[in-house]
C-alpha cells in the first residue's frame, strides 16, 4: 500500500471536486482533524488524521448517490493505505455504508463532519463571518432550528458525540475551537 502524501491527497481531491464549497469543506475538516489529533494526544498521527479529513468527501461531488462507496473504489485503485479507505468510508456509517467508526479518529470524523457545516453556516450569519467570535449558545440556537442548515444532520452530530462519550455542548465547543485554529488556512486557496 502506498503512503499518500498531503500534496497527493490535495491533488486527488481536486481531481474529483471542482466546486469551491466542497474544496473548502475538505480543508476545514482537514484542519479540524489535525487540531483534534494534537488535542487528543495523537500528535504523531496529525498528518494521517489531516489526510483522512481532506479526503473524506472525495466522491461526494461526482457520486452523491454512492457517497462513501465510490471513494473506497477510487482510493483502492490508487493503492491508498486501507486504514485511510476504512476511515474515510466510516463517516457514512448508518447513512450510506455499514462501516462503523472504530478508532477514536474515525469517531471524531463522524462527529465533526456535519457539525463543521452547521458551525460554518452559523458563522456566515455573523457580522464577522468568522468562527473567531462565535459562541456555543449561537450554535445551539441554530442546532435546534431544523430548517437552518437543514442538510447538516443533527442525528449524526448527536450520535457522533455519543460515540466519543462527549456531551453535545462539549463537542460543539471543542469543534468551534478546532475551526478557529485553522480558519486562516482555508480562507484562501490553500495548496
Amino acid at each position: 500500500m502506498e503512503t499518500i502524501t498531503r500534496e497527493m491527497a490535495w491533488e486527488l481531491l481536486n481531481e474529483y471536486n471542482k466546486e469551491p464549497f466542497h474544496l473548502k469543506h475538505g480543508l476545514t475538516v482537514e484542519g479540524v482533524m489535525r487540531y483534534f489529533a494534537r488535542e487528543l494526544g495523537y500528535g504523531d498521527e496529525e498528518e494521517f488524521w489531516g489526510i483522512v479529513g481532506l479526503l473524506h468527501d472525495l466522491d461526494f461531488e461526482q457520486y452523491p448517490a454512492e457517497h462513501c462507496i465510490k471513494e473506497q473504489e477510487i482510493l483502492r485503485e490508487r493503492g491508498v493505505d486501507e486504514r485511510i479507505v476504512h476511515a474515510t468510508a466510516s463517516h457514512g456509517y448508518a447513512l450510506t455504508v455499514e462501516i462503523e467508526p472504530e478508532h477514536e479518529m474515525e469517531k471524531v470524523l463522524y462527529a465533526v463532519d456535519e457539525l463543521t457545516g452547521l458551525i460554518g453556516a452559523v458563522a456566515l450569519m455573523r457580522p464577522s463571518k468568522s468562527v473567531s467570535d462565535l459562541e456555543l449558545k449561537s450554535v445551539k440556537k441554530k442546532f435546534k432550528s431544523t430548517n437552518f442548515a437543514a442538510g447538516c444532520s443533527r442525528d449524526v452530530i448527536e450520535r457522533g458525540a455519543a460515540m466519543l462519550g462527549w456531551t453535545l455542548d462539549e463537542l460543539i465547543e471543542r469543534t468551534i475551537l478546532a475551526m478557529r485554529s485553522c480558519e486562516d488556512s482555508y480562507e484562501g486557496d490553500r495548496k
